[in-house]
């Protein structure tokens, strides 16, 4: 016959494997899932719009096409963007790689060090253009799980993630970021200087299978003291692509030609 303790076992062991099997995964796991899902986990292309908007009217655009290859030692994306449009911008070039970020202009055949927080077009600084790795720059804490509305005003269950900075030299200071429970889409951010101040809140909407996962295809931006200011990001022509490494060099930029 089985023991008192025996027989208690065997009602709390599945009980305890249950709770196990739910058990939330940690902050930087889910960070670092919903990384997998915004960047593929091979070397792409893909063309970048981004569209600025004022009070519902359109007041500029660009497009790019961005490079990228993750670094085999750290995981973190180097990127090279060269710029196809407008017009007087072609074929200028801008270079990630490490936290160095380099702009070159081909008709001063000079590269110059920026800012990845420097504004590109409306809400859409430099930093927002390139691909990376979050889990990589930011140190991520649970704060809490909460429903929230997405883009599309949509109530989703997410987690809410609070992202520190682990270098000064990234894009923002903090990070709130809500992650789908139940896919570990990211759903919302919302980005803070370094003084506190709400910068932007942007939303990841439009998934579609791209490369193999169901990826956001288009984030909206919002300024943060001007809802009316918002910069709309459309991700398209996805493709697995050969990224040289000469190509992620300083000194190849003034050799590099357009397709």
């Amino acid at each position: 016959m089985k023991t008192l303790m025996q027989r208690l076992m065997c009602l709390v062991a599945p009980l305890l494997l249950a709770s196990l099997a739910h058990a939330t995964p940690s902050a930087q796991d889910i960070l670092a899932a919903s990384d997998a899902i915004r960047n593929p986990d091979k070397p792409f292309s893909l063309v970048n719009q981004l569209i600025e908007y004022r009070n519902g009217k359109q007041t500029g655009d660009m497009t790019l096409a961005i490079y990228a290859k993750a670094e085999a030692n750290n995981g973190q994306f180097r990127n090279l963007v060269r710029f196809i449009a407008p017009a007087r911008d072609a074929n200028k070039l801008m270079l990630k790689t490490g936290n160095d970020l380099w702009f070159y202009d081909p008709s001063s055949k000079a590269s110059i060090r920026m800012s990845p927080q420097q504004r590109l077009l409306g809400q859409a600084a430099n930093g927002d253009v390139v691909t990376a790795n979050l889990s990589l720059d930011y140190q991520a804490e649970l704060a809490t799980e909460e429903d929230t509305p997405d883009g599309d005003r949509k109530a989703r269950h997410c987690y809410k993630l609070a992202l520190a900075a682990k270098t000064p030299d990234v894009t923002y200071h903090r990070i709130e970021l809500w992650i789908d429970t139940s896919n570990n889409r990211p759903v919302k951010g919302r980005f803070y200087a370094e003084s506190g101040r709400l910068l932007k809140t942007a939303y990841y909407r439009r998934y579609d299978k791209q490369l193999g996962v169901e990826r956001p295809t288009e984030t909206v931006i919002i300024d943060g003291l001007d809802p009316n200011w918002v910069t709309v990001m459309r991700y398209s022509s996805w493709a697995w692509r050969d990224v040289p490494d000469a190509w992620l060099q300083r000194d190849y930029l003034a050799r590099f030609k357009p397709e």
